[in-house]
């Protein structure tokens, strides 16, 4: 069987008023600026760097995430303000939390152990964040960059009930599937 690599990586996609407002702010730097690479993908909080994997083995990738994620419990993720990663990132904030943490360290130790995935760096010195530009950003621009999409301030809330796989289609990332963590319920009687 001849492999036909594909690339993905592991994300949590909120809805509602956080993908809105980080959408919004994306679409106004590409307007206002030409920066246009964060708009290749839908807002996330990447939990497992973009890997490399078997195209015609997609659905086993696909039941495995569901066993993993269907034994972790639901949890709230807070954002708050704009950061940047130097003068190369902008992102919106992500405060950290303990069950944030737990879930992307779990979920990198199985994509080693389970999946055979090589780390990245990132992987192990995560920071939790949403990127809104990266790659096309102009040295000379930053700071106008910054106070462009700094106002209103940033704070939201949300509940992590799913877990996205992303796939590389062309220039673009795209959901090829969700998975539902464990209901209060499900996990009590596991």
């Amino acid at each position: 069987m001849t492999k036909l690599l594909a690339k993905y990586f592991i994300a949590f996609v909120p809805t509602g008023d956080i993908q809105e407002e980080a959408t919004k702010r994306k679409v106004l730097l590409n307007e206002n600026y030409g920066i246009r690479y964060g708009l290749r993908s839908p807002a996330h909080v990447t939990l497992k760097m973009p890997f490399l994997w078997n195209e015609k083995k997609e659905l086993d990738l696909r039941q495995r995430l569901t066993v993993f994620f269907g034994k972790k419990r639901p949890f709230e993720i807070r954002f708050n303000g704009i950061g940047t990663f130097g003068r190369r990132v902008i992102f919106i904030r992500v405060k950290q939390s303990e069950q944030l943490n737990l879930l992307q360290k779990d979920l990198i130790g199985y994509c080693k152990t389970s999946l055979k995935l090589d780390l990245e760096l990132s992987d192990s010195v995560y920071t939790a964040h949403m990127t809104l530009a990266l790659k096309d950003l102009r040295d000379k621009d930053f700071e106008a960059y910054l106070g462009s999409i700094s106002q209103p301030a940033v704070e939201s809330r949300c509940m992590v009930t799913e877990v996205a796989l992303l796939k590389k289609n062309g220039a673009k990332w795209q959901v090829c599937d969700t998975f539902p963590l464990a209901s209060q319920l499900s996990v009590d009687k596991g």
